[in-house]
């Protein structure tokens, strides 16, 4: 062992073994990793092993699909075998509306690329796994590409491949303590000290102890996991094939052959957490005993679909534990504020996922960037917010319990909440307020009559008239909106106007102006679709998404200069918004100076009442709009003001909901559905707002795009025929049979009465006119491209 290294990796497991391949693949051979017992122990060596495709997340899923190629070129490199067996796969649905979400999601499938898998009735699913019954099963998904792998032989493959490509690993070597240094880290082990310039957490379940070595408090806690493996099943002994893995959504259960009998796997909703503080540092290749008490549900679950197991004993129990995050996803990547280290933990799948993540990390670390859009597993999706006990015991359980548990996309989950309210929180939910949460933040969906409740649906909600108020009120007379969730960055000092100039693609505003501002990274693809604001007196704002706040402020301290001062004022301040043709009317009741001359996108201080505000004049409604923000403290006093002013004006209390529709009718894309870090302004769109002629972060690379053969791809609007339903996100665009594109957002434009959805579609199908066919929820939809912004196309509603 070496007294330095470039990187040190910390962890034995498939991901650590994986981040070490990776590195070492691409081109950093200077790297070790260091294991406190043997490789694979932790959850590794217990891990069921099972490898599927499919994931409702693209990104996750392309992870998966790399990792999935991936092994067999592993084994071959390291000589190791892996115990690869591809059985393909069948997930089953028992219930009308799993039956339909899966049809749905078998057309996302098809969008993100993954084209092996088919739809299939019970009786072709039991011929493909002759010991399931099919009894109260409407249909099911087969996939080409799933089956499962031997631990132990995968970990030592990536570990093997990693040491023939010039990386080491050191069995046997405890990782006591972390220092920071100035140019890295020194990793103190019981084997000596070492030196380096960057530190890789994937400790797995001791990741909560390596991170709080760093002053990290990570999202992450252990939950036990059960799985049986059965005695020989004489049904399985007459059969030439093994069965396929198969997941019985309603019974919470997934199966795969083991030899001659079966691994039964379970996820309870009854979980149990474990050492939340991390794994004591002597645990390893242990298990728990069985709580068959604590299972009974869903092992009767999975007894009554393979009737064969009950005519068997069991031959194993297995009760290990694994660590989960908040969502079930992994995190990766760099920590805000800390130098140098970097986090591959809470891959809770870790032989489906590992390769993808080692990959990742990999990028990031050498090239600046991934590849692939990282969001969904970015350790910077959550904040401090997320280091609170309670928080990660309630959302890691809530995840677990309902890992086979359907989930609807109206609906909203209790874990964690309510945690940060605006201040006029209760008064707002006095007045009918229902609320969904944007980061630590309960923000304003819609607001419904005294006992409403919203039915979860795939298809329109009960909410839906509700929400088409407010819409109207927006469009024919004011809405107030609490813009809280929006996220506010004060930028100040002696070179502000220097850094924001190279930090955004765009022009800078004039004093008392706003802009759009898209913000790129090296390789040109986006990193913010931002608002900047001067307010004319040394200080400018950077307004955007709420729930990016620390993956934002990540990216400003990167790229900091002196001279600068970067303050995230989420904490500190709110507001209200104002939309409407009666808007202006509203303002000028209350505002001291003259507004009246305050034009589209203009900006400045203002009195509103009794508030000292800074008021903005936009909205992202497409209507004549304020956004008057204050401070956290006033947000009771203005609301009361802006309410009693727009009385006589019917002011209406809306929420996001309508701003989602209205928006669309607008063409207005926001960030992670129509602007993500996998898109480029060219994509986009966006590419309009750049300032050619200046020097700014990823010019570059979008000069190549601007200047090359342009995209593939390009944002349209669609108009689609749907009747009791719209198209939400990754739904494919069809022209003549042919997948020529993917919705990125949807819903229904309540103002103009039509089903609309912005859509990434190839170049030559972009032309408004062009017809083509949607698939929404499982069903296939006429669409056509229409011009952009069906309502208003010449903007005078919110420039006049």
């Amino acid at each position: 062992m070496n007294s330095h290294y470039r990187v040190v990796v910390i962890g034995g497991g498939v991901v650590g073994a994986s981040v070490l391949y990776h590195l070492a693949k691409l081109g950093w051979t200077d790297v070790c990793l260091i294991e406190r017992s043997v490789l694979t122990a932790g959850s590794s060596w217990h891990a069921a092993g099972g490898i599927h495709a499919l994931n409702a997340d693209p990104n996750m899923a392309a992870l998966q699909a790399y990792t999935i190629d991936l092994l067999s070129q592993i084994e071959a490199e390291s000589g190791q075998n892996i115990g690869l067996h591809m059985t393909g796969g069948l997930t089953m649905a028992g219930t009308p509306d799993r039956w339909e979400w899966l049809q749905s999601a078998y057309r996302v499938f098809q969008s993100i690329g993954i084209e092996d898998c088919r739809l299939v009735t019970p009786e072709e699913a039991c011929a493909l796994n002759p010991i399931m019954s099919p009894d109260g099963l409407l249909g099911g998904m087969w996939a080409d590409r799933e089956g499962y792998v031997d631990t132990t032989g995968t970990v030592h493959a990536y570990a093997v491949a990693a040491r023939k490509r010039g990386a080491q690993y050191f069995e046997h070597t405890r990782v006591e303590a972390l220092n920071q240094t100035a140019e890295g880290w020194e990793v103190v082990t019981d084997k000596g000290t070492i030196r380096c310039e960057h530190v890789v957490n994937a400790a797995g379940l001791w990741a909560k102890q390596v991170g709080r070595m760093a002053g990290v408090e990570l999202p992450v806690s252990p939950l036990k996991h059960h799985y049986l493996i059965s005695d020989t099943i004489p049904a399985l002994e007459k059969l030439d094939f093994e069965v396929p893995m198969t997941v019985d959504l309603e019974g919470f259960t997934y199966l795969r052959q083991d030899q001659k009998g079966v691994l039964l796997g379970i996820y309870e909703i009854d979980h149990e957490h474990w050492a939340m503080d991390g794994a004591p540092w002597d645990y390893g290749m242990e298990l728990f005993q069985e709580q068959t008490d604590r299972i009974e549900h869903e092992l009767v679950c999975g007894f009554e679909r393979y009737p064969a197991l009950q005519e068997v004993g069991v031959k194993t129990w297995v009760n290990g534990a694994f660590t989960f995050s908040p969502d079930g996803n992994p995190l990766v990547g760099p920590v805000p504020g800390k130098r140098g280290y970097w986090t591959a933990c809470a891959v809770m799948a870790g032989f489906l996922q590992g390769g993808g993540v080692g990959k990742t990390l990999a990028e990031w670390m050498i090239h600046g960037e991934p590849e692939a859009d990282a969001w969904c597993m970015d350790v910077a999706r959550y904040g401090d917010f997320a280091q609170n006990k309670r928080y990660i015991r309630e959302t890691t359980g809530q995840f677990y319990s309902r890992r086979f548990v359907m989930t609807y996309p109206n609906e909203q989950l209790p874990a964690g909440r309510p945690l940060k309210m605006a201040p006029a929180h209760d008064a707002m939910s006095q007045a009918g307020c229902k609320w969904g949460v944007s980061w630590d933040l309960e923000v304003p969906l819609y607001f419904a009559p005294r006992g409403f409740e919203e039915t979860p649906t795939l298809k329109r909600s009960n909410a839906h008239e509700i929400v088409a108020e407010e819409c109207r009120a927006i469009r024919e007379g004011v809405g107030l909106l609490d813009i809280t969730g929006f996220s506010r960055y004060e930028v100040s000092g002696p070179n502000a106007q220097v850094w924001l100039d190279r930090l955004m693609a765009s022009k800078l505003p004039a004093p008392g102006r706003a802009r759009l501002a898209p913000m790129l990274g090296e390789t040109g693809r986006l990193k913010g679709d931002l608002t900047v604001l001067n307010w004319g007196d040394g200080t400018w704002w950077i307004m955007g998404s709420y729930y990016l706040r620390q993956w934002h402020m990540r990216w400003f301290d990167d790229h900091m200069i002196d001279g600068v001062t970067v303050r995230d004022l989420g904490e500190e301040v709110c507001g209200f918004g104002l939309a409407g043709p009666k808007s202006q009317a509203v303002i000028e009741k209350l505002a001291e100076q003259d507004i009246s001359g305050l034009g589209f996108m203009g900006c400045g201080d203002f009195d509103i009442g009794l508030v000292r505000a800074r008021v903005a004049r936009m909205s992202v409604t497409g209507e004549k709009g304020y956004e008057i923000n204050c401070r956290m403290g006033d947000h009771v006093a203005l609301r009361r003001m802006l309410l009693e002013a727009g009385a006589s004006e019917g002011i209406r209390e809306v929420g996001f909901n309508a701003l989602l529709s209205t928006r669309l009718e607008k063409s207005f894309g926001i960030w992670s559905r129509e602007f993500t870090q996998g898109y480029t302004p060219g994509m986009t769109g966006m590419d309009r707002w750049i300032d050619w002629s200046k020097d700014f972060v990823g010019k570059e690379a979008a000069l190549a795009e601007r200047d090359g053969n342009g995209p593939a791809q390009v944002q349209v609007t669609l108009e689609i025929d749907a009747t009791d339903a719209d198209a939400s996100g990754y739904e494919p665009v069809w022209s003549a049979g042919d997948k020529v594109g993917f919705v990125t957002s949807g819903g229904y434009g309540h103002y103009i009465g039509k089903s609309l959805a912005m859509a990434l579609v190839n170049r030559d199908k972009a032309t408004p006119g062009t017809e083509l066919t949607v698939h929404v929820v499982g069903a296939e939809r006429p669409a056509r491209v229409i011009a952009p912004s069906p309502y208003d196309p010449d903007g005078k509603a919110m420039r006049g």
